[in-house]
């Protein structure tokens, strides 16, 4: 891909043009699809996604985030800013996006609808990229559409994109929706509303769930959902940890049949072993970026990690 086969949204001024497009070319290797390697659990998730039962030690320390970020093969790392602060120059190379909204599981939905408000703004983000130097490309945040809180952070999400783009930066809208008026989480006709919300907000990527309907193709119901979103690329989330080749086999499916641009996978690498975590990265990045198939991603498993 080309710097002028780049688009360019309307409301990235001229000065930040260049900028833009620098960054988009980098977190999609030139492939107009993205890898992203999410490392935002640690406050989603606290620590039930790095500690336990099948998950390797070394997952259990921080910086096993930032060595598989470095090491693997992936279009961009997105984590919170605090850990970039605290990691990202011992990881200069690797490109970042910074998740400026998070909470815990720790309410439930029975109690009350989820709220995830900004913990940082987008200036904040722009000139820590600056003064630090760090390959810091994006921002990213989360709407879960049918909270009664769905207004604040729909509003929050708009000036997110407006603010990010005039620095140059790439958006990532994760959008699930959640709260006590959402029968299924799944339903294939809601996820392609949500990826349309994040059309309607501006996004460059849209991170969403892979929908499912009983006796459907999860790749099939997809396609309403990357219609629905129109310029905004959509990307699906990667779940809990799965067999290798069936997560391979069901990106490949949501690419080249659903119509998807990527990925955003998080557990079914970081759950890993260091040498494991890193020979999935290129497993992944292979189908996505590559264009490989899935038995050639496969191999990349068992080759050794130099």
């Amino acid at each position: 891909m080309a710097a002028n086969q780049v688009f360019v949204p309307c409301d990235v001024p001229s000065k930040a043009r260049e900028t833009y497009i620098e960054n988009y070319r980098l977190v999609t290797r030139d492939s107009d699809r993205l890898m992203l390697f999410a490392g935002d659990q640690k406050v989603e998730h606290l620590n039930d996604d790095f500690y336990g039962e099948g998950i390797h030690e070394d997952d259990a320390d921080p910086e096993h985030l930032f060595r598989i970020a470095d090491q693997g093969r992936i279009g961009v790392f997105a984590t919170q800013f605090g850990l970039v602060a605290r990691y990202g120059m011992d990881y200069p190379e690797v490109p970042y996006l910074v998740k400026l909204n998070s909470k815990t599981h720790l309410v439930k939905t029975a109690q009350q609808d989820p709220l995830s408000g900004a913990l940082w703004s987008v200036k904040q983000v722009a000139k820590f990229r600056d003064r630090s130097g760090l390959k810091v490309v994006g921002v990213g945040y989360t709407i879960y559409l049918g909270s009664t809180f769905e207004a604040q952070m729909l509003r929050e999400a708009a000036e997110v994109i407006c603010e990010a783009h005039n620095y140059g930066l790439l958006v990532v809208l994760w959008i699930y929706p959640r709260g006590a008026a959402v029968k299924d989480e799944k339903d294939p006709h809601l996820i392609a509303g949500a990826a349309g919300v994040a059309s309607a907000l501006g996004a460059d990527f849209v991170k969403v769930n892979a929908p499912k309907k009983e006796g459907a193709s999860s790749a099939e119901l997809l396609r309403e959902v990357t219609r629905a979103a129109g310029r905004t690329k959509v990307v699906c989330a990667g779940g809990s940890s799965t067999d290798e080749k069936k997560f391979l086999q069901g990106l490949y499916d949501q690419i080249h049949t659903g119509g998807a641009s990527g990925n955003a996978t998080g557990r079914n690498i970081h759950q890993k072993s260091l040498a494991a975590a890193v020979a999935m990265c290129n497993a992944i990045y292979a189908i996505t970026v590559e264009d490989k198939t899935v038995d050639e991603a496969v191999a990349l498993l068992n080759e050794p990690c130099t």
